[in-house]
């Protein structure tokens, strides 16, 4: 299980948009089981990605728990910072 936090000049809905693409039908495939507007929660092949977003000031946090998934969201992750 891996726990990762990270900061993105984007905004909250530029990276839910980039969150969906990478993780969800075009990107790995996984299936979006749970949307709010400051989480989304994908599973799929075993395991799960939950992502909990945070607008602070001119940056979007984003946490990342992961079981199974942990290279693509260390992926993810390096491409947004």
């Amino acid at each position: 299980m891996l726990n990762l936090e990270i900061k993105t000049k984007l905004s909250l809905e530029e990276t839910v948009q980039q969150l969906k693409k990478f993780f969800g039908k075009g990107g790995l495939g996984l299936e979006v089981t749970g949307e709010t507007p400051q989480c989304l929660k994908f599973e799929g092949g075993g395991g799960h990605v939950t992502a909990t977003l945070c607008q602070e000031e001119e940056k979007t946090r984003i946490t990342l728990v992961t079981q199974e998934w942990d290279y693509q969201v260390k992926k993810f992750a390096s491409g947004l910072a």
